[in-house]
């Protein structure tokens, strides 16, 4: 690392401007901030509580996916080898089969290297393709305008491919991280100037350009051929019962033992990743508790009003967070400091508002039986309007409190 060290400020002189590859200083500027810590970090009283970098934020919550990452590997090898066992297949055909059998690792269900590893070769070409389509885009947007290359990204990246079936296409998670990119936040200016979650609307752009290949039985498996609808998606059809009659149990739901978007199954996972956000205080919690009392509300109220018809109305709360990416949403993506509400009270009207807007889209209306990301969405246009009237709300209780106080 010390040799990497002295290479770099060796070479940094010709990244400045009027050295010949000033151009590339973004380039250059990414390589450095990612292999070591960036120098300027914010220091003095009384704005802030440390000298915390982007990079340290950043790499908190990537740390925080890793409970999530570990059961996703898991259960996306599992669903697959499963899969296989049902249809009766013994081996795979191309490059991910060939490794399998060549380590001889093999396709059992009930073994938990095998189903990482097998979960690792779906995971890993996804996410590969959208570190370098969404890295290409930002270090062209960075030369461009002689920015520096952010290390939001990451943490955009790592999202975004969570929230993806398992059987996406390579060339569509690259589009969809490239529109992402591109228009959720460099068309605003860049990291900071953004006004919509970059990952959620690169999935949003997917959905709703390519519903075939983003929703339906067969997108959440990863093996050919194989058709089961999720936990939600059952849900939708007959209620809890129906999802009780496909052999789930609420436990199962909890731990993340079902089909579904690779980084959204496991709740359990999801929590230990928000405790740790919470604990070191990179995410909000009024956001954080502001979603789930919006979503307990709203459920309560459909509870009480019921239906014959529709077998949402009945599910209760506690199945809304564990079915679908009401939890992951609520984590990871209701939280991102930019798109939210800044205000403290706006935190928990933004929560709020995401909370009831993704349960009342899920049952109320048929076409989306997900509806937390269109929900974060929804909030984050109207996150700056919030905090608008929470700023003017205070700054008349103070004119009303100087007036009192001048009258005394």
């Amino acid at each position: 690392m010390a040799r990497l060290r002295r290479f770099l400020d060796k070479i940094e002189p010709q990244f400045h401007k009027g050295g010949p590859y000033e151009k590339f200083y973004a380039l250059y500027e990414m390589v450095d901030t990612f292999a070591y810590t960036p120098s300027e970090v914010t220091r003095g009283s009384p704005h802030v509580r440390d000298g915390i970098d982007l990079k340290r934020t950043m790499s908190f919550v990537v740390l925080a996916t890793l409970p999530v990452l570990m059961v996703m590997l898991w259960n996306t090898g599992y669903q697959a080898n499963s899969a296989m066992a049902a249809l009766g297949m013994s081996s795979l055909d191309g490059w991910r089969g060939w490794i399998l059998s060549t380590l001889g690792i093999g396709y059992d269900p009930n073994s938990v290297v095998g189903n990482m590893f097998h979960g690792l070769l779906y995971f890993l070409p996804m996410y590969i393709t959208t570190l370098v389509a969404g890295g290409i885009c930002e270090v062209i947007f960075a030369a461009v305008r002689n920015h520096e290359v952010n290390e939001g990204f990451l943490v955009s990246s790592m999202l975004y491919t969570l929230t993806l079936p398992p059987s996406t296409p390579l060339w569509m998670v690259a589009l969809g991280i490239i529109f992402g990119v591109v228009i959720g936040k460099e068309v605003f200016g860049g990291t900071g100037k953004n006004f919509l979650n970059p990952a959620l609307t690169g999935r949003a752009f997917l959905y709703f350009a390519y519903p075939a290949s983003m929703s339906g039985d067969a997108v959440w498996n990863a093996i050919d051929g194989y058709t089961g609808a999720t936990p939600l998606a059952l849900a939708a059809m007959g209620g809890v019962e129906a999802i009780k009659e496909a052999g789930y149990t609420w436990t199962q739901t909890f731990v993340g033992y079902m089909p579904g978007s690779i980084g959204e199954t496991s709740t359990l996972a999801i929590l230990l990743g928000m405790a740790f956000l919470l604990y070191t205080r990179i995410a909000s919690y009024r956001i954080v508790f502001g979603v789930f009392l919006g979503m307990f509300a709203m459920t309560l109220l459909f509870n009480l009003i019921g239906s014959d018809t529709n077998p949402m109305f009945g599910v209760p709360w506690y199945w809304h967070l564990t079915i679908g990416g009401i939890a992951f949403g609520m984590v990871f993506m209701a939280t991102d400091p930019v798109s939210a509400a800044m205000t403290n009270t706006g935190r928990w009207v933004y929560g709020i508002l995401i909370g009831v807007m993704a349960v009342l889209i899920r049952v109320v209306n048929p076409a989306f039986p997900e509806g937390i990301m269109l929900a974060i969405l929804f909030a984050n246009i109207f996150a700056p309007l919030i905090d608008h009237f929470v700023v003017q709300s205070n700054i008349k209780r103070r004119q009303k409190r100087s007036l009192a106080y001048e009258r005394k």
